[in-house]
């Protein structure tokens, strides 16, 4: 009976020794695990992190212009609104061949002359225009103008218009949208003074659309075609007339009025010192009477 028991002990103290180490190596396992897990969640925060700044940028990018009235700061510079202008001073030798080049490069650009004026004073002949372009042939036109002549002077500029572009754009969205709004509650109206109160107001809108329309008509031109402001010119030799020769009859003719003229100016300046004359005139009377009585006395 001894053999039996110590059998069965020696058994069932293995099996507990059995599973002891089996929760031991469990439990390693367990913690490497959660190790594992709990640095692969810290690799994917940074990852996750950057992905959401990233598509913050991307949505702020692509944003509708005039959201929430804040310009657009992170629009490509292929999608920006800018407008070209340069004026330009030029002296050319020959007016005339400047004008023939002048035609023959703006149809080869493309270009065309919005206004032009000419004109001859101060020994210039001056040539003024104002050319307008499409803004990828506007460096080229520049280019090909300084071939006419010599430039003096040249300023370039350049004005971003995105913002304004978008403002304006976002105001009309909304403008057209009341006056449908408007016409929705003209067409509900029943009373005649809400009609007319109503009509005032589509009235009032219609103009500030209107207004809004031109402005941003002006705007898409502007960026639609650069402007050049071109001013050149040729000098012109002046010629100073030959001094005529004079006869001596001429010349004693010309003593006689120069005599004449100087006899009808003193004649004027005595007439004109009148007041002066009749004061000396009385202070010399005056100064004999007294030396007339003086000598009287003296005897």
């Amino acid at each position: 009976m001894r053999i039996p028991i110590l059998l069965w002990l020696s058994l069932t103290l293995s099996l507990l020794s059995c599973g002891n180490n089996q929760a031991s190596m469990g439990e390693p396992a367990a913690e490497v695990a959660a190790d594992t897990d709990g640095s692969a969640d810290m690799e994917m925060a940074p990852a996750s992190e950057e992905a959401s700044v990233d598509k913050s940028i991307v949505s702020a990018a692509v944003a509708a212009p005039g959201q929430n009235n804040e310009p657009i700061s992170a629009t490509p510079a292929a999608n920006r609104k800018l407008i070209y202008h340069a004026t330009v001073r030029m002296k050319v030798a020959d007016l005339a061949r400047a004008n023939q080049r002048m035609d023959s490069l703006t149809r080869a650009v493309g270009a065309f002359v919005e206004g032009a004026s000419e004109e001859r004073e101060d020994g210039e002949w001056r040539h003024e225009m104002k050319i307008r372009v499409a803004p990828a042939r506007f460096q080229t036109l520049l280019a090909g103008l300084g071939r006419l002549g010599t430039v003096e002077s040249k300023q370039l500029t350049t004005a971003d218009v995105t913002a304004q572009h978008a403002d304006i754009t976002a105001r009309l969205v909304a403008k057209r949208a009341l006056e449908q709004r408007y016409r929705a509650l003209l067409a509900k109206a029943n009373k005649v003074a809400d009609m007319l109160e109503i009509e005032q107001k589509m009235g009032e809108i219609r103009e500030d659309i209107e207004a809004t329309e031109s402005r941003l008509r002006t705007l898409n031109d502007e960026v639609s075609y650069s402007t050049i402001t071109l001013t050149y010119y040729q000098e012109l030799s002046q010629r100073r007339p030959d001094a005529p020769v004079l006869s001596f009859g001429s010349r004693l003719l010309q003593s006689f009025y120069n005599g004449w003229e100087l006899l009808t100016d003193l004649v004027l300046g005595l007439m004109e010192a009148w007041p002066l004359v009749l004061l000396v005139a009385a202070v010399v009377a005056a100064v004999r009477a007294w030396r007339r009585r003086r000598a009287s006395r003296a005897k």
